[in-house]
């Protein structure tokens, strides 16, 4: 068993103001998105006005902000919501989803993409070479917030988290942080350039971050709330499930246009 860290969520507080880490890997994240996309735009040579990505980002973090709360209201916590409505605004108590946010970010895209008149396909190929930063970061940050933890374990790295009880558990939290940071990042990357028709790489970020997600849900704790689906599955695994699907579908439509 290797102890956990127990590292400050809070980097500084000032009164009723605080500055954390895991706020921190968000701006990092989107900071690093938003300078990738900009290299990408410049490098492909891409015609675009002059306040295109600044436009942009406002679209996309607005949607991953609504989508990601919505998200979680409506896929990990809907009855309790229903009965209390007034929470479903109140972001600091906590919650939000991926799969929600990846929801959101594709319609912004999608009204963005209209009114600039810019190829959809060819944004979301870049949008998704970044995406793996700012999740792998996000990751990291609930590591730190000895949140969203694993199952019980023995394996030699378990740890026992502050607010997972007395027993060990394994730190899922860096095994997504490797699986759908890191190398999937580097998997994107390296793919970047070996496909001549736009869609075809953001239908493998379908397909890689939903197996990822669905291999690294084997170790991490179900919400509460919700439990096992069918005895066995997660909340996170049948929405993977359906990523992967899409996935395909897109790989397939794609291909053949």
């Amino acid at each position: 068993m290797i102890p956990y860290p127990n590292i400050n969520p809070e980097i500084l507080k000032i009164g009723p103001l605080s500055i954390r880490w895991y706020g921190l890997m968000y701006l990092l994240g989107f900071i690093c998105s938003y300078l990738i996309v900009k290299r990408e735009i410049n490098r492909r040579k891409l015609s675009v006005e002059k306040d295109f990505i600044e436009n942009l980002y406002f679209y996309l973090i607005l949607g991953l902000l609504v989508g990601a709360r919505l998200g979680y209201v409506v896929f990990y916590n809907l009855p309790y919501y229903l009965s209390h409505p007034l929470e479903i605004f109140a972001l600091w108590h906590g919650g939000m989803s991926f799969h929600g946010g990846l929801i959101g970010v594709i319609i912004a895209a999608l009204l963005f993409t209209k009114v600039k008149k810019f190829d959809f396909f060819t944004l979301t190929d870049m949008l998704v070479l970044t995406a793996p930063i700012g999740l792998g970061l996000g990751r990291i940050g609930n590591f730190i917030n000895g949140e969203l933890y694993g199952r019980i374990s023995n394996v030699p790295w378990a740890m026992i988290f502050p607010e997972g009880g007395p027993l060990p558990r394994h730190p899922s939290q860096l095994y997504e942080a490797f699986l759908e940071g890191f190398l999937l990042f580097v998997i994107l990357w390296f793919l970047k350039d070996k496909f001549s028709k736009s869609g075809i790489l953001s239908s493998i970020f379908l397909i890689l971050y939903g197996f990822f997600r669905f291999i690294a849900e084997f170790c991490r704790e179900p919400d509460a709330q919700i439990g096992y689906i069918l005895g066995f599955l997660t909340m996170g695994q049948i929405l993977c499930s359906i990523m992967i699907i899409s996935g395909f579908a897109l790989l397939f439509f794609r291909s053949r246009e």
